[in-house]
């Protein structure tokens, strides 16, 4: 980067590290960041500042939240009888966009994997089984991604609550709406034929 100028060069180094975004991405980035006005540009930087340092994990689900407990956890109309176990804050939000749900979350911030060093005492399980036995659950909807890790980390959530006898379920995997069986893979065909319903 000897051709750009030291502060140009350090903006495209630090937007390169974004998950998602390359060289060229950073690069293109940085042009538009330094076309904006200069409060446009102000106000971009100011809001990733607030939102880094206002933001946290809600004491009870965690899902990302500026109050604690965040909005979900302090909504009285919600069923308090069903909690939906997912990885991440981006899930929380992908479910709350479909409107059907109206349970309680539980945030892992994280999955199960051995590969990269992480277990089960490095994400949020700990504080899923204390609520558990604090509150009357019926049911946990395990929604972890379809792949290893998530598969494995549902299957180790579901050994430890089953005794317990709270149901247990998981979302159903398969083929997306719109998409061409043509085109699917094993692992998918055969989670659609499991996740069949009668009609």
């Amino acid at each position: 980067m000897k051709h750009y100028a030291k502060p140009l060069a350090k903006l495209i180094s630090e937007l390169s590290r974004l998950p998602g975004i390359g060289g060229k991405s950073a690069q293109r980035l940085a042009y538009y960041i330094l076309s904006l006005p200069a409060e446009e540009a102000r106000s971009l930087a100011d809001a990733i500042t607030d939102a880094k340092a206002n933001m946290r994990y809600c004491s009870v689900c965690g899902n990302l939240t500026d109050v604690d407990p965040c909005p979900i956890c302090s909504d009285s109309s919600r069923d308090g009888s069903v909690i939906c176990v997912v990885e991440s804050p981006r899930d929380v939000a992908a479910m709350e966009r479909v409107k059907e749900f109206k349970g309680f979350y539980h945030v892992l911030n994280g999955v199960i994997s051995p590969m990269d060093g992480v277990g089960p005492e490095d994400i949020n399980i700990r504080s899923l089984i204390v609520r558990l036995q604090q509150n009357d659950v019926k049911e946990v909807i395990l929604a972890t991604n379809p792949n290893i890790e998530g598969e494995a980390t549902a299957m180790y959530i579901a050994r430890l609550i089953k005794p317990s006898g709270i149901k247990v379920t998981r979302i159903a995997h398969g083929l997306p709406v719109g998409g061409d069986l043509e085109y699917a893979d094993e692992v998918t065909l055969s989670k659609a034929m499991e996740g069949r319903r009668e009609l």
